[in-house]
């Protein structure tokens, strides 16, 4: 077995009284797709926090090529090889594919007051990286608002690669996506994967992730279910472990007592009507035979 790329052993994050995260370990290597997987408040944000740097863990270790790493910023885990990119991209509507593609690392050309972005180098560059990727734009400098949201992912993605990551941290890429646009997002991982770089990919949508992850860790509420690879689990024990088998049961154990409650309150419902009209139908008689 290949030494990981990352690896979390044992981690648990406090923030005061409240446990973010409980005795989580996990791990990518090369050439892999992690899907990390759980529903909202089961600890994901916590986790890629952790492992961009934005976080240190309060418990346990964070292993980078089998070396324990302390990142001290985003910047720092990027510095690594580790670049996460997030639902909002950290990208510019207005401003061209090309000049988000280099956004923050501007090329140049010329000295002192003439110095300026290099519009022909940044095109050809987007252009062909893109293209690695499988990824064709009509123009790289048409404003990336113009693309699709599934587009936008992928210019995201490739942009992470070209600045050398080895690890790629989705975080819900396709969450807001309809099923066309999520198939695309989800084919430049399969590229992504394809060139040798672990890939974790965040979601609370097994149906997204099961087709494409090689291996799968589950979160609820700050612990972990374990991890499992597609041969040792189907998407369907995947969706019931989200769900909650045990809490599904016991809610229609509830659900079903209250229906028998609501029968009960019904059958006393109908009794003390059919007793007021008894009682009305014989103040009624009453009533009658008085005026005779």
């Amino acid at each position: 077995m290949s030494t990981p790329l990352i690896e979390v052993q044992h981690v648990s994050k406090y923030f005061g009284h409240v446990i973010a995260l409980n005795d989580i370990s996990m791990s990518v290597s090369a050439g892999e797709v992690m899907c990390l997987l759980g529903d909202n408040g089961a600890g994901k944000s916590t986790l890629i926090k952790i492992l961009s740097g934005v976080h240190q863990p309060s418990e346990g270790h964070y292993l980078v090529e089998g070396k324990e790493v302390h990142f001290t910023s985003p910047r720092h885990a990027l510095s690594a090889g580790i670049a996460t990119v997030y639902q909002d991209l950290a990208m510019i509507p207005l401003m061209s594919i090309s000049r988000n593609f280099f956004l923050g690392a501007e090329p140049t050309k010329g000295w002192g007051p003439l110095r300026r972005f290099n519009v022909a180098y940044a095109d050809r560059v987007t252009r062909e990286e893109l293209a690695k990727m499988g990824i064709h734009v009509r123009d790289t400098a048409q404003p990336v608002g113009t693309l699709s949201g599934g587009e936008r992912q992928s210019v995201a993605i490739a942009r992470a690669v070209y600045f050398g990551a080895k690890v790629l941290i989705l975080d819900e890429p396709t969450a807001a996506l309809g099923v066309k646009e999520a198939g695309i997002v989800l084919r430049y991982i399969a590229q992504a994967r394809a060139r040798g770089l672990g890939v974790i990919f965040i979601t609370h949508n097994p149906h997204h992730a099961y087709p494409i992850g090689d291996r799968f860790t589950l979160l609820n509420r700050g612990r972990s279910y374990g991890t499992f690879t597609k041969a040792e689990v189907s998407r369907e024990e995947i969706v019931e472990m989200m769900a909650g088998g045990e809490e599904l049961e016991t809610l229609s154990h509830e659900l079903a007592e209250f229906a028998r409650t609501d029968s009960q309150l019904a059958e006393v419902a109908r009794e003390l009507e059919q007793e007021a009209q008894e009682l009305q139908h014989g103040t009624q008689q009453s009533e009658k035979e008085g005026s005779l």
